[in-house]
């Protein structure tokens, strides 16, 4: 049952724009608590330079949050914040879609065909 609800948690921040990789550190994080990026590599088996990938994909979305100390340590932010983040990051991504589409649109509309062939 719990493995379950993990991949569905898995699936649903995949979902929301992440990968699955960095949804795997994500969670990580959130369930065992602030680490430091080699213990991240450690603990899921993947280089140390995929995981700092990893780690600043989610410091610049701001669902994980680092140290000032060296080495530095990351931590999770809470998991509600973190899906409002993503929620809020899908939106805005939504939103310039459908301003673009509009531009396409209006753009497509505005064309003298008979004189631009």
């Amino acid at each position: 049952m719990f493995e379950l609800s993990l991949d569905r948690v898995l699936k649903s921040l995949v979902s929301l724009g992440i990968s699955k990789s960095d949804a795997e550190v994500y969670i990580y994080l959130a369930k065992e608590g602030p680490k430091k990026a080699s213990e991240l590599a450690n603990a899921l088996e993947i280089s140390r330079q995929k995981v700092y990938l990893d780690l600043k994909k989610l410091l610049d979305k701001q669902i994980v949050t680092t140290s000032d100390d060296k080495p530095s340590i990351f931590s999770a932010v809470a998991f509600e914040e973190a899906i409002e983040l993503l929620v809020q990051i899908k939106k805005e991504q939504t939103a310039a879609i459908l301003e673009t589409k509009e531009q396409l649109i209006s753009n497509w509309k505005s064309i003298d065909w008979k004189n631009n062939t």
